[in-house]
C-alpha cells in the first residue's frame, strides 16, 4: 500500500476527491487557489480548471456534471468551464465558506461549512426542491462524511474538534440522530479530515498533520495506518475501474518548507479492498 504520486499539483490545499465513473477520471479541488483538477489515470494527464471564488467541495450531479459548495454558501453546476447558479448565497454564511459535502441516496447532500471568529460552523443539508436545513450546530470544522453500506448510518468528521461521530440516520427523511462519538485520535496521529466508506463498511480517514491515511472498523477501531511522505493528507477517494484504488489529496498549506515529499500532489494507492461509488445530487 505504498502511495504513488500520480499528480503533481501543488495544491496549497487539494480537497475533496471524487472519482467520475462516466468520464473515468478523478476530480479535486485546490481551495484558495480557485483551482479545479481533474487527472485521467489511463492518459497520466492532469487538467485544470478555473472557478472564480474558492470551492470547498462538490459532489457529482445525476447529469453528470459537478455541484460545486463554494464561498459564501453559493452552489453551483459546472460542466467544461460553464457555470450555472442554483444558490448565488447563504446570508447567514457571509465572509465564509462550504468545507465538506456528501450526497446521499434521495440525491439530498449534507454540506459543512467552516466556522469563523463571528460564530461557529454549521452542518446543512440541502434538499432537491432546493430548500436547506440546519442538521447541525456548534461545529469546528465540518469535514469528512460517510454512509454505513446498511444506510443507517452517517459518519461525521469534526476536524477541530479532533473526533469523527456517527449518527442515526432516515434514509426517507433525510433525519441525522442519536449522535455518539466513534473515534479520537492523539494529537500525534494528526487530525481526522477527509474520509471515506469501503465496500466491507470500514472508514479510510486522512490524517491531517499526521503523515498517514487510517482505516477504522465500524466501531472505531484502528486496523490499517498507511503512511505518506507528506504531512497533510486531506481526504481519500475510492476509484478506478474497480473502484480497487484510492485517491488521495494532500496539501502545503501550513508550514511549506515542513511538509515532506510531494506536499500538495495527488496520491494513489491500492489496499486490498474495494470501495464504491458516490450518492449524486438531484436538483429540480
Amino acid at each position: 500500500m505504498q502511495p504513488e504520486l500520480v499528480s503533481d499539483s501543488a495544491c496549497h490545499t487539494g480537497e475533496g476527491p471524487i472519482w467520475h465513473p462516466d468520464e473515468k477520471c478523478v476530480y479535486w479541488v485546490d481551495i484558495p487557489q480557485c483551482r479545479l483538477l481533474r487527472y485521467d489515470p489511463v492518459a497520466d494527464t492532469t487538467a485544470e480548471f478555473d472557478t472564480g471564488t474558492p470551492v470547498g467541495a462538490f459532489t457529482i450531479h445525476e447529469d453528470g456534471r459537478l455541484l460545486l459548495f463554494m464561498a459564501e454558501g453559493a452552489v453551483r453546476l459546472w460542466g467544461e468551464g460553464r457555470i450555472e447558479t442554483v444558490i448565488g448565497s447563504l446570508p447567514e454564511e457571509h465572509g465564509n465558506r462550504f468545507n465538506d459535502v456528501i450526497a446521499d441516496p434521495e440525491g439530498r447532500v449534507f454540506c459543512g461549512v467552516m466556522s469563523t471568529r463571528a460564530r461557529a460552523g454549521r452542518l446543512y443539508r440541502l434538499d432537491p426542491d432546493l430548500s436547506v436545513h440546519v442538521m447541525i450546530e456548534g461545529t469546528g470544522t465540518a469535514n469528512g462524511m460517510g454512509f454505513a453500506p446498511d444506510l443507517r448510518q452517517m459518519y461525521f468528521c469534526d476536524s477541530r474538534k479532533r473526533e469523527i461521530c456517527v449518527f442515526d440516520y432516515d434514509r426517507e427523511t433525510g433525519a441525522l440522530s442519536n449522535r455518539r462519538l466513534l473515534h479520537a485520535p492523539p494529537e500525534s496521529e494528526g487530525k481526522p479530515d477527509g474520509m471515506t466508506v469501503d465496500a466491507e463498511g470500514c472508514i479510510w480517514s486522512a490524517r491531517w498533520d499526521g503523515w498517514q491515511v487510517v482505516r477504522l472498523d465500524s466501531a472505531g477501531n484502528v486496523l490499517v495506518n498507511v503512511p505518506f511522505p507528506t504531512r497533510n493528507v486531506s481526504c481519500v477517494t475510492f476509484g478506478g475501474e474497480d473502484y480497487g484504488d484510492v485517491y488521495a489529496t494532500t496539501a502545503i498549506a501550513g508550514d511549506p518548507e515542513n511538509t515532506g515529499e510531494g506536499s500538495g500532489a495527488l496520491f494513489r494507492f491500492r489496499p486490498g479492498v474495494q470501495g464504491k461509488p458516490e450518492f449524486r445530487s438531484r436538483t429540480r
